[in-house]
């Protein structure tokens, strides 16, 4: 007897030799077969779509599921259109706090608001209290003058960060911004967090997760950097997990700086975990190391400098340093995502890839490039000769994206983001939102946006490298799962594979484009279980 029988349904398997099916039986967590398969098989628990439509279950590879969270419980700043919007929202939520709780906002843009918030305005608007604002794409954020008193910027006690910028005024004086590994400065004052705080941050998450249709995600950096969260943050997923509080399977992602030497030259974590330690809900993935910072902020390493302000952006740390630390990496038995957003960033992983694989051939390894937002040309052949993975996120589009074509001007705007062209290439590209950088980062808004590349000034941003709705589908299925060694267990809806699907009230492959993210996602289950709606489909 089965545990589960799916019937009614229009399955899209996203398998080659059987692209429909119409009943789904599920055993032990994995699916048994499809249609004839299973024909005639009772089960324990029937489901009957009444003819919705069926997915593989969608993964998020580059989203930040600890930091989503907390968001959650922040001020959502998200939808401020005016400094004073800000300035209104800190001062709501800072009414009737202690008078030295810290107040918190995330997700604001510069770019909408005109400039970043001031620090005078700050220090008024929270009346006095430490106020910390986080820019939406998180390689920026502000804070009041209570908190840069904390952290020695006001007295020049404090040590910036290789990588890191303060952004001072004519007079010299701290605005308030900090950049980069700047912000490490903040992040030491209120770091670690508790781990029980961490595992209530992920439950939020999980929940709002399923709800989209994800059955599967990657914390793109735990545990150390301005990106982390605590040390114990691998243990806050564990603890989720016991609480029953992770209704969808997690790959981690180490922060490189959590990583040391190990005995024989080795660069890793102890007891010599590398990527791949875990099971089938919870296990460690790639290495995160960052090379620069983002284009929204300016910090992207360009070659070229940014249109109308001038600058090339920064590495994180000494270019000999970064890629020593990446061919560490990659001889240690790590697979790599290497943030690399402008193209010298790029030039510098493509080299230290390279150079990795000249030292120590490992063939299939699958490193990847998270972002590769602003690829020249010539660097396509490369990443596919080297077998690089590119990791970018469609939805910067919509949201970002006419501040990132300010940014890099006409010439380079065909560089940004681009899909149609890594295809063409012979390289997988992923599904990923990067989360919370984006307001809105559910799958299907993203698989939106790869099919029609719109900015939120209705501007098309490289028309060529759109893609149709069934290669968006495949981003978020089957090359996400190949993404992390994972195709033979998801991703399609075959005889072996995890019984992980979502069930929608449309298919996103033929409806029109704008209405691709109006989709209702009705249920969502993982191993065979449903996380998410199973009350809204009739059970027998």
């Amino acid at each position: 007897m089965l545990d589960l029988l799916l019937r009614d349904v229009r399955a899209l398997t996203m398998t080659g030799e059987h692209g429909f099916a119409h009943t789904v039986g599920v055993l032990g967590g994995r699916i048994v077969g499809v249609d004839d398969d299973v024909e005639g098989l009772s089960a324990t628990t029937v489901f009957d779509g009444e003819g919705a439509v069926l997915t593989p279950g969608f993964s998020d590879v580059h989203n930040h599921m600890v930091w989503y969270g907390l968001s959650l419980a922040e001020i959502d700043l998200s939808g401020c259109r005016s400094h004073q919007e800000v300035y209104d929202a800190v001062a709501r939520r800072a009414s009737g706090m202690p008078s030295d709780a810290w107040v918190i906002g995330s997700g604001y843009d510069d770019f909408v608001l005109g400039g970043h918030p001031g620090r005078a305005e700050l220090d008024r608007a929270g009346g006095g209290r430490p106020v910390w604002l986080k820019h939406r794409s998180a390689h920026m954020c502000v804070a009041s003058t209570a908190i840069l008193a904390e952290a020695g910027v006001l007295d020049g006690s404090a040590t910036v960060p290789e990588g890191g910028v303060v952004s001072k005024d004519e007079a010299g004086e701290p605005t308030g911004l900090l950049a980069e590994q700047a912000q490490q400065l903040v992040d030491a004052l209120v770091k670690p967090y508790p781990v029980e705080e961490l595992a209530d941050a992920i439950a939020r998450a999980g929940k709002a997760y399923v709800a989209e249709g994800l059955t599967h995600v990657t914390e793109a950096g735990i545990g150390g950097g301005w990106i982390g969260h605590s040390p114990a943050e691998a243990a806050a997923y564990q603890l989720a997990r016991r609480r029953g509080d992770l209704p969808l399977r997690v790959e981690l992602m180490p922060a490189s700086e959590v990583l040391h030497p190990l005995h024989g030259n080795a660069f890793g974590l102890d007891l010599g975990l590398h990527t791949g330690f875990g099971d089938d809900f919870l296990r460690i993935g790639p290495m995160k190391i960052f090379t620069d910072g983002a284009l929204s902020s300016r910090t992207a390493a360009v070659s070229e400098p940014f249109h109308g302000h001038g600058g090339v952006g920064v590495l994180q740390d000494d270019p000999v340093v970064l890629r020593d630390r990446i061919v560490a990496a990659h001889k240690g038995g790590w697979r790599v995502a290497a943030h690399a957003i402008g193209d010298r960033a790029i030039d510098l992983a493509l080299d230290a890839f390279a150079e990795a694989q000249r030292q120590l051939p490992r063939a299939g390894v699958r490193h990847r490039i998270e972002h590769a937002a602003m690829v020249r040309p010539e660097q396509l052949a490369r990443m596919a000769e080297l077998n690089i993975i590119p990791v970018p996120q469609a939805r910067f589009l919509y949201e970002i994206g006419d501040t990132m074509a300010e940014a890099v001007g006409e010439e380079r705007i065909p560089w940004l983001y681009r899909h149609r062209s890594f295809v063409d290439a012979g390289l997988r590209v992923p599904g990923s939102s990067d989360r919370p950088c984006v307001s809105r980062g559910a799958p299907l808004s993203s698989m939106r946006s790869m099919v029609e590349r719109t900015s939120k000034a209705g501007v098309v941003l490289s028309p060529d490298e759109r893609v149709d709705a069934t290669e968006a589908l495949r981003a978020y299925t089957t090359h996400a799962a190949w993404t992390a060694c994972q195709e033979n267990e998801r991703g399609s809806i075959r005889k072996g594979a995890f019984a992980d699907f979502v069930l929608l009230d449309d298919d996103p492959t033929t409806v029109p484009s704008a209405a691709i993210d109006d989709i209702e996602v009705l249920a969502t289950f993982v191993a065979g279980q449903p996380v998410y709606g199973a009350e809204k489909i009739r059970g027998e």
